[in-house]
């Protein structure tokens, strides 16, 4: 399957709460093909398919050469003491800005048969894993910043070639 375009800051599926997946169907199928596919790409270390325009609860990751997807996954335990990190998104591009996150995460969903998954991990696996479920509730890290940090990033926006 395709890698598919990015959708970027604006796009109204970025900003809407994603459907849960019902059923395990072929649509289903080459939605994890083409999330695989598009996360592959070299710096990416997430995708959620409302990155590639698809309102349904699924995200695909990449970490350390890790590739895999997870199919109505849900944020169940997050840990640590939250700190600001360094963070970008695919669909904000060339922004980059400290974002809070806990160290440790953990997500569960299913996979493509049904069965559970469980990914649950520290550091860019962590993070990873907040970012991408945040997208599938309708919300970008940039929404996370300070406010005073959130004016700065949207004024780059603003002045960014590609909005």
């Amino acid at each position: 399957m395709p890698v598919r375009p990015i959708r970027l800051f604006g796009d109204p599926v970025l900003r809407a709460p994603s459907a849960p997946i019902v059923d395990l169907d072929d649509g289903v199928r080459a939605l994890v093909r083409d999330l695989v596919d598009t996360v592959e790409l070299p710096g990416r270390a997430g995708v959620a398919a409302p990155q590639i325009g698809v309102g349904l609860r699924a995200f695909s990751y990449n970490i350390d050469g890790d590739i895999g997807y997870v199919l109505n996954p849900v944020l169940v335990e997050v840990s640590g003491e939250p700190s600001a990190i360094g963070e970008g998104c695919l669909s904000v591009p060339g922004l980059w800005h400290d974002t809070v996150r806990y160290p440790h995460a953990k997500v569960v969903g299913v996979d493509l048969d049904g069965a559970e998954v469980v990914l649950e991990g520290d550091g860019l696996l962590a993070q990873a894993l907040q970012h991408e479920t945040d997208h599938l509730d309708g919300m970008l890290y940039i929404q996370r910043l300070s406010p005073e940090t959130r004016r700065i990033a949207m004024r780059e926006i603003r002045e960014s070639d590609w909005f």
